[in-house]
């Protein structure tokens, strides 16, 4: 049975690169809280309308009929973060896929967080969402493909969860990492 390709999850794909310097446009971050499953199909008609945005997607495995298929599911269900001005805002609610806008009053501090979020996608690790996260021990991550990156752990069975947390919209995600890894922030 034939793959369908990725779809873009991030438009253009400089947008949270750590090289991009800030547009002169005035342009902000939005997040649109989005229609139910309307969130793919937000993106694309946004990438279409050349409207910047960060939709974050983790892979999962499901089953369907017996087969095991590879899923690209959005990590924060129902949100899309949109990065414009005016006009960009007023293409995106044409869409008609977007219930309500969220105004992003920090924009620095969304952008970190994005910044962050996307870094701990693309490491290729498994990821966990985590809903309504409480603060635990401060970290830096000082070895591997995360290095550099600061954030919260939580400790569970299977060892430490590092976790980058979006608090705009009280979710975030972890993924696994082993102690060596991790040097505490005071």
């Amino acid at each position: 049975m034939p793959r369908l390709p990725i779809e873009p999850y991030v438009f253009p794909d400089s947008l949270l690169s750590s090289d991009e310097s800030p547009p002169d446009d005035n342009s902000r971050w939005w997040v649109m809280h989005t229609r139910p499953r309307q969130e793919k199909s937000l993106a694309r008609e946004l990438c279409l309308a050349g409207v910047r945005f960060y939709l974050p997607v983790i892979s999962k495995r499901v089953r369907v009929n017996g087969r095991v298929a590879k899923s690209c599911l959005p990590l924060f269900p129902g949100y899309v973060a949109v990065r414009g001005n005016e006009q960009d805002l007023a293409a995106t609610l044409e869409t008609r896929r977007v219930v309500n806008v969220l105004d992003v009053m920090f924009q620095e501090e969304f952008q970190t967080d994005m910044h962050r979020l996307h870094r701990l996608i693309e490491s290729g690790r498994p990821l966990t969402r985590e809903d309504r996260l409480a603060a635990g021990d401060r970290v830096v991550i000082r070895k591997g493909p995360l290095a550099g990156l600061e954030g919260d752990v939580l400790r569970c069975a299977a060892g430490h969860r590092f976790l980058v947390q979006v608090n705009f919209i009280q979710r975030g995600a972890s993924v696994l990492v082993d102690d060596f890894e991790l040097d505490f922030i005071d």
